[in-house]
């Protein structure tokens, strides 16, 4: 019998949480210097937490990656 997906620990971290804690909330209210020390910590404003996308490659941006993989392998043959 093998275990339920959602009983897995191994990925459990690495997964993006729509919810942060409140001290992951004050950490994010202070770096945006929104929250000093003293403030309270109940009825805290929402902080927006997005998932970070990684942006679509240009055209240019594969052409450079290709060049770079066969100029050193041009290089070596010589």
């Amino acid at each position: 019998m093998s275990i339920d997906r959602s009983l897995k620990v191994k990925g459990s971290l690495v997964r993006h949480r729509n919810v942060l804690s409140r001290a992951e909330r004050i950490a994010q209210l202070a770096a945006d210097e929104r929250w000093e020390e003293g403030d309270a910590v109940t009825g805290l404003p929402k902080v927006a937490h997005r998932k970070g996308h990684s942006g679509k490659k240009t055209a240019t941006g594969v052409a450079e990656e290709v060049q770079g993989a066969v100029a050193p392998a041009a290089g070596t043959e010589a």
